[in-house]
C-alpha cells in the first residue's frame, strides 16, 4: 500500500508540474488600436469587451488563426485544471485533427470559417460583429468549439479584462459530454477513486496516506498560483478541495442531462428485434469460401456484439483451403443499416470524432510510407469518413492534393472543413468508371475489411489510377498470435462490421489478379498498441454494458452496478495499456502485428 501511495504522490505532483507548464504555453492577449475583423462568437449572457476583441483579432491576424478561445484570466480553478489538463497548447496549435477546446467564454473565428461551420449565412449582415449563440445552456456552444477547430488553425490565449461567469453545475455533466463524449463517465470515477484509494491509505498506512491526501489538496496551489492565470478562488479550493469537489460531483450527478435525455427519446427506434427480424438481418448463409472457392469451411469464432451490446450472435468461419476468415452468413443491407446505425453517427459521432482526432501519427506514418516510393498529385482515400488522414497527410505532402470517398454525409463535412479537395459520395465501385485514371494514389485504411466484395474494391481502384498509380492498404491481421489468444476478446474481428479479414497471401493473391504488383509492405512496423488494453474494455464492457442505450436501457440498479464494474476495472485498463507498449518492440522486432499495410502498383497492361 505504502508504494501505491507514493505512486499516487508523485503522479499528483507531477500533474500539477504538467498543468502548470501548459498554462504557461498560453500567450496573454497585448492592447491593439486596430479595428477587429473577425466574428465574435459568445453563449447567451457572455458579453466580452471590445478591447479584448481588437486585441484577439489582431493577435489571429499576426499569427494566420482562424479560431481563437478567449481564456478569462480568472477562471475558477476546477474549470481551469480541467481545460489544462484536455488542452495540450503547442500540439493543439499544429493538430487540426484535435477536437477545439474551450473555457466556455467567447470565440473569435474567421469570416470564412463562420460561413463554412454555418454560423453565417451570406445574406447576414455584414455590420453585425457578434453572433449570439442561441441555446438553453452552454452545451451548444462547447460543441461548436470542439467542431471549429477542424475548420483552420486554432489556438487559445488569455484574455485579462474577460471575467468568468459563474458555472452552472447543474449542467456539468452535459458540458464534460460535449468536451469527453463516451468517455465521461470514465473520467467522474476517476475522482472517486483516488478518494478511495487515499482512505484506504489513511486508514491503512497513516502517514503515506495522509502525504498523499496533502498532495491532492495543494495540487491546485502547484499548478495554478503565480501562474498566467489568477482564478480567484484558489485559496478556498486548496483548503477546501474535498467538500467542494464532493459538492461539485453530487449536483453533477444528481441532475438529468440532456445527453440521457436524448437517448431515451430514441428508444422507440430500436425496440427489441424479435427472432424473425433478427433473420432477416442476414444473407442465407454461403456454402463456399469469397477467395477461392472452396466449401471447406469450419466454424472460428461465434461472438455476440461486445461493442454495442446490439442483439445477435456472429460467426466467423475459416476456409480449410486458403485460411481465409469471413462472417457466414453476412449481414443484410437492413442488417448493416441497423448494426451501423448510432455508431460513427448520430449517438456515436462524438466518440468517434475523439478517437479518430486521439493520435495523428497513424495518419502521418501512412502518408510517409507511400511517400517513399511516389510522389502523388491527386491522392484519394477511400472510406475517409470526416477526413482526419487526409488532413494530417498534407503535412507530409503538402503539393498533393486530396480528396475522399465515403457514404456517409461526413465526407460532405470533411470537405467544409477544408480537408478533403473534393468529396465523392457513393459506393466505390459504382463511383469509378467515372473517376477512371484520375488517381496516381488512393489509400484504403480499415476500409477492405468492412466491405462485402473486395475484389470489386479493389477492381474500382484499379479503375481509378492513372497507369504506374499506387494503392495502399491497411487492414488488420487475422493471423496475428493474440488474435488466437485473445478470441472473442480480440478487438480488430470487431463483429458484427468486418466481413472479411484477410490474411497477407490473401491480399497479395487479390492484388495479383486485380492487376497490382505488391512494393512495399509494413507488418511490425504498422503495429498498433490496443490488443490487451480493448481486451479489457470489451471484457468489462460485457460484464457490465452501459445501461445508457437506447437498445438496452435500464434502471437505476443498472447504473451503479456499470459504475462499480468499471471503477473497479480501472487497474485492468492501466495494466492493459502498460502490457501493450512493453510488447510493442517485441512484436516489431519479430515482424508481427496485428495490422499490416501494403503499397502496391497499378501493373502495366500486357
Amino acid at each position: 500500500m505504502a508504494w501505491l501511495l507514493a505512486a499516487l504522490t508523485a503522479l499528483l505532483v507531477l500533474d500539477a508540474l504538467r498543468m502548470r507548464g501548459r498554462i504557461g504555453q498560453l500567450e496573454i492577449l497585448t492592447e491593439s488600436g486596430a479595428p477587429a475583423s473577425h466574428r465574435l462568437v459568445a453563449p447567451r449572457g457572455v458579453t466580452v469587451a471590445p478591447a479584448t476583441v481588437r486585441a484577439a483579432s489582431a493577435y489571429a491576424r499576426d499569427r494566420k488563426l482562424d479560431v481563437v478561445d478567449l481564456v478569462p484570466r480568472d477562471l475558477p480553478v476546477i474549470r481551469a485544471m480541467t481545460l489544462v489538463q484536455l488542452l495540450d497548447p503547442a500540439r493543439y496549435r499544429r493538430d487540426r485533427t484535435l477536437p477545439g477546446r474551450t473555457a466556455g467564454h467567447a470565440l473569435l473565428v474567421s469570416e470564412d470559417v463562420a460561413m463554412r461551420a454555418g454560423i453565417l449565412r451570406p445574406d447576414d449582415d455584414d455590420g453585425a460583429r457578434t453572433i449570439e449563440v442561441e441555446v438553453e445552456s452552454e452545451i451548444a456552444f462547447i460543441r461548436l468549439a470542439a467542431r471549429l477547430n477542424h475548420y483552420g488553425p486554432s489556438d487559445a490565449v488569455i484574455a485579462p479584462l474577460e471575467r468568468a461567469r459563474p458555472a452552472d453545475l447543474s449542467r456539468r455533466i452535459d458540458l464534460l459530454h460535449g468536451v469527453l463524449g463516451p468517455f465521461t463517465a470514465l473520467a467522474l470515477t476517476a475522482l472517486p477513486l483516488q478518494w478511495a484509494l487515499i482512505g484506504l491509505g489513511i486508514w491503512l498506512r497513516p502517514l503515506p496516506g495522509l502525504i498523499a491526501l496533502a498532495a491532492w489538496h495543494v495540487q491546485p496551489l502547484i499548478g495554478l498560483a503565480r501562474s498566467h492565470l489568477r482564478p480567484r478562488n484558489l485559496a478556498a479550493v486548496t483548503l477546501l478541495r474535498g467538500p467542494i469537489e464532493l459538492a461539485v460531483l453530487g449536483r453533477s450527478l444528481l441532475r438529468r442531462n440532456s445527453h440521457t435525455a436524448a437517448i431515451a427519446a430514441r428508444r422507440a427506434e430500436y425496440e427489441p428485434p424479435h427472432a424473425g427480424d433478427l433473420a432477416r438481418f442476414h444473407e442465407p448463409r454461403r456454402a463456399d469460401c469469397p477467395i477461392c472457392g472452396s466449401t471447406d469451411l469450419v466454424v472460428h469464432l461465434r461472438t455476440p456484439d461486445l461493442v454495442q451490446h446490439k442483439p445477435g450472435v456472429f460467426t466467423i468461419e475459416r476456409c480449410g483451403t486458403c485460411r481465409h476468415l469471413f462472417q457466414n452468413p453476412r449481414l443484410s443491407s437492413a442488417g448493416l443499416a441497423y448494426y451501423y446505425k448510432d455508431f460513427y453517427d448520430g449517438l456515436g459521432a462524438d466518440g468517434m470524432e475523439l478517437l479518430f482526432g486521439a493520435d495523428a501519427r497513424p495518419y502521418h506514418t501512412r502518408a510517409r510510407m507511400l511517400g517513399s516510393v511516389a510522389q502523388p498529385r491527386r491522392w484519394l482515400d477511400v472510406g475517409a469518413g470526416h477526413g482526419h488522414f487526409c488532413a494530417a497527410a498534407r503535412q507530409d505532402l503538402p503539393t498533393t492534393r486530396f480528396d475522399g470517398l465515403d457514404l456517409s454525409e461526413s465526407i460532405d463535412e470533411a470537405r467544409r472543413r477544408g480537408w478533403v479537395d473534393t468529396a465523392h459520395r457513393g459506393m466505390f465501385p459504382e463511383l469509378a468508371p467515372r473517376l477512371a485514371g484520375h488517381y496516381d494514389a488512393i489509400s484504403m485504411s480499415h476500409y477492405l475489411e468492412h466491405t462485402t466484395d473486395p475484389r470489386a474494391e479493389l477492381a474500382a481502384a484499379h479503375t481509378a489510377l492513372a497507369p504506374a498509380g499506387h494503392l495502399m492498404i491497411e487492414v488488420p491481421d487475422p493471423e496475428f498470435v493474440l488474435a488466437r489468444v485473445l478470441r472473442r476478446y480480440w478487438l480488430p474481428w470487431f463483429q458484427p462490421q468486418h466481413l472479411n479479414l484477410l490474411s497477407t497471401a490473401n491480399l497479395e493473391r487479390l492484388l495479383r489478379e486485380r492487376g497490382f504488383l505488391p512494393v512495399l509492405w509494413h507488418r511490425g512496423a504498422a503495429h498498433q498498441c490496443i490488443d490487451f488494453f480493448f481486451a479489457a474494455v470489451l471484457l468489462l464492457n460485457r460484464i457490465a454494458p452501459s445501461p445508457r442505450l437506447p437498445w438496452r436501457w435500464r434502471g437505476a440498479s443498472a447504473i451503479v452496478w456499470h459504475t462499480v464494474v468499471w471503477t473497479a476495472g480501472i487497474p485492468l485498463l492501466a495494466a492493459g495499456i502498460l502490457l501493450d507498449h512493453l510488447l510493442r518492440p517485441v512484436f516489431s522486432r519479430a515482424g508481427r502485428s496485428n495490422t499490416y499495410r501494403v503499397v502496391a502498383v497499378k501493373a502495366p497492361a500486357p
